[in-house]
């Protein structure tokens, strides 16, 4: 794959000089675009470099820092400053925002000509697009054909930065219905897990998107990937107005015959996500509740588990043709919080914490206390399993 950090380490760029955002070169690099005004900023895609010499931008320095920002909001990866005439000096606004928001910024002196810099990076993106085909087949057989290639695919996974012993996961990511493409959603996904992983593979496969990682290759390890998902989920559904993806992960394995098994765990990661309409469900870990409800031989055990702490709020919703139990739902689904509520209700927050206080009354439970939401939660665990099995 190529990214700012091969760009650096190699031997192809010598009149490339990276003075700032060092922490963002994991960002990979598709394509080369020279801007020298702001108004051409929107034809700027994902990914790309951005060059430019200056020569239509004001002399103060403020568009320059403006069109870096600009840049930096289309999620471009990496802007090269031209300097000389039109840019003597690169403004230390500049070099602080590169720096606070990971974004890398290149000096290129001004004896260098742009146009040797664009064939350079096309060659240098043309070679890296086999690269990604490489680790494309890698993985796949990884996944599907680890038998047959066993010495093969431990020899090229430690090429690509993945050696034998270590932790890996995979993550899959894939559309909540059959109209939708995956693809779509593609640069907005590799976008998120660049800034987490230092290093991943990656594979498209029957509208699933496929990552493989490293649990030593985490940037981030004091977020969870919970968090991860939900600023994913959060930005797709400011887009969209909806949210129709879902992403599953799988348990951690150091055996690479295992990494099949956490492929397979992402999977029902997805499933029980897509068919309990749990949008919270992310890991395999963490649906063990779901195992144990399904493990209970005892139906009317369970049953009359959910019946005791719901029966009350089903009833009322019936006479009064109200929709308390959904409202509940949505309560435990955003953590209690009303401002959250407020946004996914299209409702005031007096609305919301009047309804809180109905349900705690009609239930008798203090649903500020966190045993109550764990039984409440399990409650709903069990209709749903019960009502799809």
């Amino acid at each position: 794959m190529g990214t700012i950090r091969k760009i650096v380490e190699g031997v192809h760029f010598p009149m490339l000089t990276l003075i700032a955002g060092h922490n963002g070169t994991f960002r990979r690099v598709t394509g080369i675009n020279v801007v020298e005004s702001i108004d051409l900023i929107m034809f700027c895609r994902p990914n790309e470099l951005v060059v430019t010499t200056g020569i239509n931008l004001s002399s103060d320095g403020d568009s320059l820092e403006q069109l870096v920002k600009l840049a930096f909001t289309k999620k471009v990866a990496g802007f090269i400053i031209n300097t000389g005439p039109y840019i003597p000096n690169i403004p230390d606004s500049v070099i602080s925002f590169a720096n606070e928001h990971d974004f890398p910024i290149f000096q290129m002196p001004w004896n260098y000509r742009i146009a040797d810099l664009l064939k350079t990076t096309f060659q240098f993106i043309a070679n890296h697009h086999q690269e990604l085909s490489i680790e494309e087949r890698v993985l796949y057989n990884l996944l599907f054909h680890y038998k047959q290639n066993t010495n093969y695919i431990k020899d090229q996974l430690a090429l690509l930065g993945f050696p034998q012993g270590r932790e890996l996961a995979i993550i899959s990511c894939t559309t909540n219905g059959a109209q939708a493409n995956i693809d779509r959603y593609e640069v907005m996904i590799q976008f998120a897990f660049q800034n987490r992983y230092k290093r991943f593979l990656k594979l498209k496969h029957k509208n699933h998107l496929i990552f493989l990682i490293d649990r030593a290759q985490i940037n981030t390890p004091n977020t969870p990937f919970s968090k991860v998902v939900e600023e994913i989920y959060e930005k797709i559904t400011q887009k969209n107005g909806y949210l129709d993806i879902i992403i599953g992960k799988g348990n951690f394995h150091k055996e690479l015959e295992n990494v099949r098994k956490s492929y397979d765990e992402s999977l029902t990661v997805i499933q029980l996500a897509k068919l309990h309409n749990n949008r919270f469900l992310y890991k395999y870990k963490e649906i063990g509740a779901y195992k144990i409800i399904m493990a209970v031989q005892n139906q009317t055990l369970i049953k009359s588990y959910s019946q005791d702490i719901l029966g009350q709020l089903y009833r009322y919703d019936e006479l009064h043709d109200s929709d308390y139990v959904q409202f509940l739902r949505i309560f435990l689904e955003e953590n209690g919080s009303t401002r959250r509520i407020s946004e996914r209700q299209f409702i005031h927050r007096n609305t919301v914490l009047y309804k809180i206080k109905k349900i705690e009354t009609l239930l008798d439970m203090d649903l500020s206390n966190p045993f109550t939401k764990t039984n409440l939660y399990i409650a709903f665990l069990i209709e749903d399993v019960l009502t799809h099995q």
